[in-house]
């Protein structure tokens, strides 16, 4: 049993609690010894995971309301997980589980995923971090995938919840070095092993010659070349080993500041124009260094301004956007709306649910990032221009915003095979700092910022709008941002590809052991069963149909009269003077000096952007051509698969989007069965290609948060606490209320 100072009753001063104690341990009611030996769950460990500690005897709470319900087991901690073993899994039967992860299981949690430890003393919750001086009787995680657990060690042994709670706390929250995250542990113990196939059609650009193959898909061949100069990493450890620039530039450029002030391609165009990014060059206070950085950024300005390179554009993100900060800000307050302790809370906070919505701004950051992406595509598209992003290290927005213009504007980028590849190449290769961002060795909780979080945000975002364009769905999105804290893949573990090379000893041939070989995260089968992956890929969407010459030469033509869209003022060629000013922009921004305004008044701006906009929706859609988001108010929505799945008072049982998708399979698959009738066809054994999954089948039974809430326990709480209907006053003054406006900080 626990101290008595935790258990105890309080003294007269304090309010009247419940008299009756219960000496009755939770194994020994409506069970018998057999029962139990029967259903105890074994802990099943990866190569290399190591058992840390454990505890008996501990209560997992379900989270469905305030009864006190719970599942008697055993709570342990490895150097990989958090799990919980009970002896009564009663509740979902075993058949019946059909989305399940191989890696982690539904009561499993990695340590990288932990975000905030709470424990309860008294009745009182406080957060836990470093050595505690008195332990609790109730443990909280709240998780960064947004689940939340609750532990009861009220009947487990002194000793026991002084090592477990010590040592999750520990493992979780402490500082760590990068070499002993897991990942390692876990690449050195499979080594030997056959791996299956990692890239899974997906272009790494690890390579020069996937670099070449991007620049002859976008036919940017032609203006940019894939260069080698930083091979070994011998220019700069922050750039890839090879990477794409215009082709004038020298090699001696490039190594100057160390890869700084360099335009880098991303991707080019239909029409040649090609977006590119640059990093800014160090500051420096000396007078003599900022005329060479000057004369330098000069000379490099003009290389891409001359003939066959279009008008640059400069968008500078570190001034002119957002801040790292207002994303973190924001992402604080907003996860906080459905990190739910109970049916009652969620209800309480349901009231304000649209204040509180409001004032994290998370929803109005998708908007701007949405729109800064319209707006870069409008220059590409309407304007036939190049547009050079400005970022201090070009590694956060620049990934972001560069990866959204992607995805609106070539249809490869929304297959499964070309999302992962955009994904390797923009930010894996791009050199965003995934170690940093999501905080994974715990040093700096500043530098935590969900960057990627929100580019996949806003790719749900196009997915919800337009569901045909996309292979995959957004249960594919879901498990993506999951695969963030699963620590053994090196996908999104490392700062940059020079610091993967030299942990996994690529970089040091005289070695005598041999390199490290880390899985990818594009291999899904280590995560799900086939039958599970069926659910990544969209069944709606159709590929796009292969014309011949003569056919490809009219879509030509008529793609570019669809998409180059009108002005009401004429692009003439610029004057002379122009190149001069803009010239000045870049240089300013680069060199850390602040500036007014833009090139283009904002005025300008807001009207091609607006007429572009709504031109482009007043006309039908393309799925296979360019993609323009609604980003009015109301069309920005919240991603509900993803912070929802584990409320249960958020689901629609036999509802939602997952119903209508399945009905539309199923009338799908009649219109093919009478054509095959019709047809009289003889090899119905083959498979439909717009076969539903087997998963979709009796829409009755699914979750509107399918398929991570399938049978999840639907609260019987249809109703507000009566609290909360006190508090709002009878149903005539409710109808003539507004919404209170609640800042979530205070919350």
């Amino acid at each position: 049993m626990l101290g008595k100072g935790v258990v105890g009753g309080g003294g007269g001063t304090k309010a009247p609690k419940p008299s009756f104690v219960s000496y009755v341990r939770p194994e020994e009611i409506h069970t018998n010894e057999k029962e139990v030996t029967e259903k105890e769950v074994t802990l099943h460990l990866l190569p290399g995971e190591q058992l840390l500690c454990e505890a008996s005897t501990v209560l997992k709470y379900v989270q469905e309301d305030s009864c006190q319900r719970g599942i008697c087991g055993k709570l342990v901690c490895t150097d990989f997980k958090i799990a919980f073993l009970g002896d009564d899994e009663s509740a979902l039967d075993t058949d019946e589980i059909q989305f399940k992860n191989k890696v982690i299981g539904e009561n499993d949690i990695t340590l990288h995923c932990v975000d905030q430890i709470y424990g309860v003393f008294d009745e009182k919750k406080k957060t836990l971090f470093g050595q505690l001086k008195k332990y609790p009787e109730k443990l909280i995680i709240h998780c960064k995938d947004l689940r939340v657990f609750h532990f009861c060690l009220r009947y487990t042994k002194e000793e026991e919840v002084k090592r477990i709670v010590s040592g999750i706390i520990h493992h979780t929250l402490a500082p760590k070095l990068l070499k002993r995250l897991f990942l390692f542990s876990y690449a050195t113990a499979v080594q030997n092993h056959t791996a299956t196939d990692p890239k899974n059609h997906t272009v790494m650009f690890d390579t020069l010659e996937d670099w070449c193959w991007e620049l002859e898909r976008t036919k940017g061949s032609m203006k940019y070349k894939a260069v080698s100069v930083n091979e070994g990493y011998k220019v700069c450890e922050r750039l890839p080993a090879y990477f794409v620039v215009p082709t004038p530039l020298s090699e001696e450029n490039v190594s100057r500041f160390q890869g700084h002030g360099i335009p880098i391609w991303c991707w080019s165009c239909h029409n040649g124009c090609a977006l590119l990014k640059m990093s800014a060059l160090p500051k420096e206070q000396d007078d003599g260094i900022l005329q060479i950085q000057k004369s330098f950024l000069d000379g490099i300005y003009r290389i891409i301004h001359r003939p066959p390179y279009e008008i640059v554009k400069t968008e500078d993100l570190s001034s002119n956007f957002l801040s790292l900060q207002d994303i973190q800000t924001a992402y604080c307050k907003f996860k906080q709306l459905f990190l739910i302790d109970n049916s009652t809370e969620f209800w309480d906070t349901d009231i304000k649910w649209f204040s509180l919505l409001e004032s994290s701004s998370w929803l109005d950051i998708i908007r701007r990032c949405l729109k800064k992406a319209i707006e870069i595509i409008e220059c590409l598209e309407a304007q036939n221009m190049n547009v050079l992003l400005l970022e201090e290290n070009a590694s956060d927005l620049c990934c972001l915003v560069s990866s959204l213009v992607q995805v609106m504007m070539d249809p490869h980028c929304r297959t499964r095979a070309g999302f992962q590849s955009l994904v390797q190449k923009e930010w894996i290769m791009g050199g965003h700092c995934f170690l940093d961002r999501c905080n994974h060795l715990r040093q700096s909780d500043k530098e935590e910022v969900p960057v990627f979080l929100l580019f996949l945000d806003c790719v749900w975002q196009l997915v919800h709008q337009y569901p045909p364009a996309f292979e995959f769905t957004e249960t594919y999105l879901t498990v993506l941002s999951d695969s963030l804290y699963i620590p053994i893949f090196s996908t999104f573990f490392f700062n940059s590809p020079h610091q993967k090379d030299t942990n996994m000893g690529r970089e040091s041939p005289d070695t005598q052991s041999k390199p490290l070989n880390l899985l990818t995260v594009w291999d899904w089968s280590v995560q799900f069963e086939p039958k599970a992956q069926t659910l990544l890929k969209n069944p709606l969407y159709v590929e796009k149909p292969k014309l011949d010459k003569g056919q490809r030469k009219g879509m030509r033509c008529k793609h570019q009269r669809h998409l180059s869209l009108p002005l009401t003022q004429s692009k003439s060629s610029p004057k002379r003077g122009f190149f001069r000013e803009e010239t000045d922009h870049l240089i300013k921004n680069l060199l850390g000096k602040r500036i007014s305004k833009l090139i283009n008044s904002s005025d300008e701006l807001q009207d091609n952007f607006r007429e572009f906009y709504e031109g482009w929706h007043s006309k039908p859609t393309d799925y296979h051509g360019l993609l323009l988001p609604h980003v009015e108010g109301p069309e920005i929505k919240v991603w509900a698969q993803r912070y929802l799945r584990w409320i249960p008072e958020a689901q629609i049982l036999g509802g939602g989007t997952v119903a209508t998708m399945s009905k539309l399979l199923e009338m799908m698959e009649e219109v093919q069965s009478l054509q095959e009738k019709i047809e009289e066809r003889h090899h119905r054994q083959e498979a439909l290609q717009a076969e539903a999954p087997s998963l979709l089948r009796n829409s009755a039974r699914l979750s509107s948060l399918f398929p991570f809430a399938l049978l999840q326990r639907h609260s019987s709480k249809p109703v507000l606490p009566i609290s909360g209907w006190k508090a709002l006053g009878d149903e005539e003054d409710l109808a003539k209320r507004e919404d209170e406006f609640v800042d979530l900080g205070d919350v």
